[in-house]
């Protein structure tokens, strides 16, 4: 077993380095010399993270429940709690505060407690928790469900930080509320795992891609090396990242970068990968939540119109009317969202499956295989009857008055635009690139997350009033502000958002909010222009909302790099 303070002492080291090269080889040294059992894990937690995406497992503890949880285990009241917060501005800081101001405080707790867990030898002593004994317990916490579940969530939680030392808690306090925040992403993981265990970055690249899960391809390649990475396939029932697509500014612009294109249309929808396993089928976002039992009506079209007995699809999901044509964006949120009366709400609010992409039929892998081939096999195991579903209208061509009659046929008939692909282009899961370009008439949009808010007065009170909007700098990995967003919001929607924000406000000073970011607003605005006042560098003028992107992660959202392309574009 790997004691866990040797992965906070990794942590401590980490946050002192400022360059990605030096973060990797420190955390490749680790990779090294940690338990097996324990390597998936420490891959996960670098990244602040507990579960893989992929398996849609969250430990289901907002701020107010940790806060609870530390007031307990240091034996001082939740409003000091805050009061700390408000100082630090970091959970992790707050914790290591709250538990150094005394210490003693916990021993009964943590006494009774301990000697409950003896009897199943899950923890050792105080003060020498393991990774295992860690992950072992937020895994438990993550599984309670049902009565009380809130109380034995705070439980199982007070016992870590009453076991752990401050400096182990303050870690254990941002993992737990997915905070770590120390630098490290997916690219740095990849590079470490390549480098601990001397195989091709490309080849950790591609089994990540294909697994969804860079715990598991850390293990395959200490036990397999290459070999053992080379074999790493897509599995049917396990989501991977979707497939993303560049903006392009015009029609000729896109065909100026291929010789010739593959055009179809940009449906206003929302994006659905499709897992078939015989008779067994399950539907996820793009964000990979499983909304299989919100939609029965997919899954029935599904059962009926693919002959391949096992197969992983793309598409996206389009709300439509009496007469086929798209619904507000917004309806088929609310069919994803939906958790009861799913049947009545699959009549109210219909729903046509549009396929573009095939990433894996009856054993065999298709992302390396050319769009062409891909398509080619989806219109094989398709039927072209089938109701609800459908593989959409593909034209490959040189001309790009052809792709702009198919921008002009798909604005006509509601949709968001045209898509530009590279005929040869294999299927890069998560990644973004120039193999897939997007037209839409409305370029200046932005998809930002929430970081912070004000609480309203007069009309506005007790309603979260305006938000704070940030973008992501890859090369830091920090969220960077940008601007702020209140105008043109409806009552209703005040109401709707506050509600939807309070469980993930993090600390309060005043009327000004810390939010965690998990949030995704699409922004709409004039001009981006250069200002002192946000770290961005950048302000938006005139920003308004014009979607909450629940069908978005955090990671998809807009990069100061773009962000600084588009305001050279706006120079030139």
């Amino acid at each position: 077993m790997t004691r866990f303070s040797e992965f906070t002492d990794l942590c401590i080291q980490i946050e002192k380095i400022s360059g990605s090269l030096e973060m990797t080889d420190v955390f490749a040294e680790f990779l090294k010399i940690v338990d097996e059992d324990e390597l998936p894990v420490s891959c996960y937690m670098i990244m602040g993270e507990v579960f893989p995406a992929w398996t849609g497992k969250k430990l289901g503890l907002g701020p107010n429940l940790l806060y609870s949880a530390l007031s307990k285990a240091a034996g001082i009241p939740p409003d000091k709690i805050k009061i700390l917060l408000r100082e630090t501005g970091d959970i992790g800081e707050t914790t290591y505060r709250a538990l150094s101001e005394d210490k003693k405080s916990q021993s009964t707790f943590s006494s009774f407690l301990a000697a409950e867990d003896e009897k199943s030898g899950t923890f050792e002593i105080a003060g020498k928790l393991s990774i295992s004994d860690v992950y072992g317990r937020l895994k438990e916490i993550a599984d309670v469900s049902g009565k009380g579940a809130q109380d034995r969530k705070v439980k199982g939680l007070q016992f870590l930080f009453s076991e752990s030392s401050p400096l182990e808690a303050k870690y254990i306090s941002r993992i737990a509320l997915e905070e770590l925040r120390i630098g490290i992403g997916e690219g740095i993981v990849r590079d470490s795992i390549a480098k601990a265990f001397d195989v091709p970055v490309a080849q950790v690249e591609f089994a990540f891609m294909v697994t969804n899960d860079l715990g598991e391809v850390a293990a395959a390649a200490k036990r397999g090396g290459a070999d053992a990475l080379s074999r790493q396939n897509i599995q049917v029932s396990r989501p991977v990242k979707m497939m993303l697509a560049q903006v392009t500014n015009s029609i000729e612009a896109a065909f100026s970068e291929l010789d010739e294109a593959a055009v179809e249309w940009k449906f206003d929808g929302a994006r659905l990968q499709i897992h078939k396993s015989g008779e067994e089928i399950e539907l996820f976002t793009r964000r990979l939540e499983n909304v299989t039992n919100s939609l029965p009506d997919v899954v029935k079209a599904v059962s009926a119109a693919v002959t391949a007995e096992n197969a992983v699809l793309d598409g996206e999901a389009v709300a439509i009317d009496e007469n086929g044509n798209p619904r507000p964006f917004q309806d088929i949120l609310r069919r994803f969202r939906r958790k009861y009366d799913v049947e009545t709400m699959s009549r109210d609010i219909p729903i046509h499956v549009n396929l573009f992409d095939l990433l894996y039929a009856d054993g065999v892998s298709y992302i390396e295989k050319p769009l062409t081939e891909r398509r080619q096999k989806l219109s094989e195991i398709i039927k072209q009857d089938a109701e609800g579903i459908s593989v959409d209208e593909l034209k490959i061509t040189k001309d790009p008055e052809a792709a702009a009659e198919i921008y002009r046929e798909a604005l006509a008939a509601g949709h968001e635009g045209i898509m530009i692909k590279n005929p040869m282009s294999p299927y890069s899961p998560g990644k973004r690139g120039k193999n897939w370009l997007k037209k839409k008439p409305v370029m200046d949009t932005l998809d930002l997350v929430v970081i912070g808010g004000e609480w309203g007065s007069g009309k506005r009170k007790n309603k979260i009033g305006s938000y704070v909007l940030s973008c992501f700098d890859n090369i830091k990995n920090v969220y960077l502000e940008i601007g702020r967003v209140g105008t043109g919001l409806s009552d209703d929607l005040l109401d709707a958002l506050t509600e939807q924000f309070t469980d993930l406000i993090e600390a309060e000073n005043g009327v000004t909010l810390k939010i965690k970011p998990e949030i995704v607003f699409e922004i709409a605005f004039e001009e981006i222009q250069k200002s002192p006042n946000y770290p961005a560098g950048y302000a938006l003028r005139f920003p308004r909302l014009v979607r909450v992107r629940d069908d978005k992660t955090i990671e998809e959202i807009d990069t100061i790099e773009k962000i600084e392309r588009m305001y050279q574009g706006q120079k030139e």
